[in-house]
């Protein structure tokens, strides 16, 4: 391997963008940075496996990205080199969610989708944890152009603006959430969380009313917004509604005439196996509506009733804000889906 290589790639563990992207990456920007020059020669598939403890695959599909963009060739028998240094010049993001699901994978594959060729992305992931978004944050080793920042936490949120503002505003667009306390101009696309649910629920109204009471499960130790609440509260106080906040619904008796509203897939579960266990008709004798909108709930018990954020919206307007160099903060669409659920 020649000597200067290993100091050009930097496979990040933490980092939830494919290792064979990472090493394209940086062998795109070690070109850009003129550390690589035409005709330079690369390690064999062998050596990079060895060096970067990486699988020979991983290696392989690394360098065949970087034939098929026309940035390296090969000769058999003699190995990779740089075959050309007419690299574009991408915008490079570092995109951070709370967590993995099936809502975030859209809003991930809406914004790579309007970005195109247009950026580079490393991808991280911080499981709700403030330290762990903390160390990623103040650890990135990229000169990034823009940073992408999903700001949910188990605990620690009031902290949550002092990290946030050590990132220079220009580069900053806070996804699905304001902070309060982050200053500046910055990009945003966020969720009215207690106007949404007043809105969606008073959308719902026909047929809720044949309901007494509404329900939310609300785990005690969650990310969830506080506002959520607040906006479900102020809803039931002024329809009439009894209302309860449910914290554990695996103990909770699940009563007729009762409305359900479920945050976690989980506890979706959960609830459906009690309500078929009861044998209880969904829909007449007890309702449920699930937050965010996913293909399968279409399909469970004849349709789950769902209230949710458009985030495929999100994503293309997040990528948008980049590709216009955008300080603007838009509020994200929020939408009612009726099912039989309900």
């Amino acid at each position: 391997m020649i000597s200067p290589f290993n100091k050009l790639i930097y496979i990040d563990e933490f980092s939830a963008t494919p290792k064979y992207q990472q090493l394209a990456n940086c062998i795109i920007k070690a070109i850009e940075t003129e550390k690589l020059q035409l005709d330079d020669v690369l390690p064999s598939i062998n050596e990079l496996s060895f060096e970067f403890e990486i699988s020979r695959d991983t290696a392989e599909k690394g360098y065949k990205y970087l034939k098929k963009t026309g940035i390296i060739g090969s000769v058999p028998g003699k190995g990779y080199y740089i075959k050309s240094n007419n690299v574009e010049s991408k915008v490079k993001v570092f995109l951070l969610f709370n967590k993995l699901s099936a809502h975030k994978k859209i809003i991930y594959d809406s914004f790579v989708s309007t970005l195109g060729d247009a950026a580079t992305i490393d991808f991280y992931i911080y499981n709700n944890n403030l330290s762990l978004f903390k160390k990623l944050l103040l650890n990135s080793k990229e000169d990034y152009n823009y940073f992408v920042v999903i700001p949910h936490f188990m605990e620690g949120s009031e902290h949550a603006d002092k990290i946030i503002n050590t990132i220079p505003k220009n580069k900053l667009v806070l996804l699905d959430k304001l902070v309060p306390g982050v200053t500046g101009d910055y990009g945003a696309i966020y969720e009215n969380f207690e106007k949404d649910i007043y809105n969606a629920l008073e959308e719902a109204l026909p047929q809720l009313s044949k309901y007494s009471t509404l329900n939310i499960i609300l785990p005690e130790y969650t990310y969830h917004p506080i506002e959520i609440k607040t906006g479900f509260c102020k809803f039931c106080q002024e329809y009439a509604f009894n209302y309860k906040i449910v914290h554990n619904i695996g103990k909770e008796p699940i009563n007729k005439g009762e409305v359900y509203i479920s945050l976690m897939e989980d506890d979706l579960v959960t609830l459906i196996e009690k309500i078929v266990d009861q044998n209880l008709e969904l829909g007449k004798e007890v309702g449920v509506i699930s937050y965010n909108e996913t293909a399968l709930k279409k399909i469970i018990l004849n349709g789950i009733t769902t209230i949710s954020s458009d985030f495929k919206m999100m994503g293309e307007k997040a990528a948008e804000l980049i590709l216009s160099k955008s300080t603007e903060h838009i509020e994200a669409r929020f939408y009612l889906t009726l099912r039989n659920s309900l």
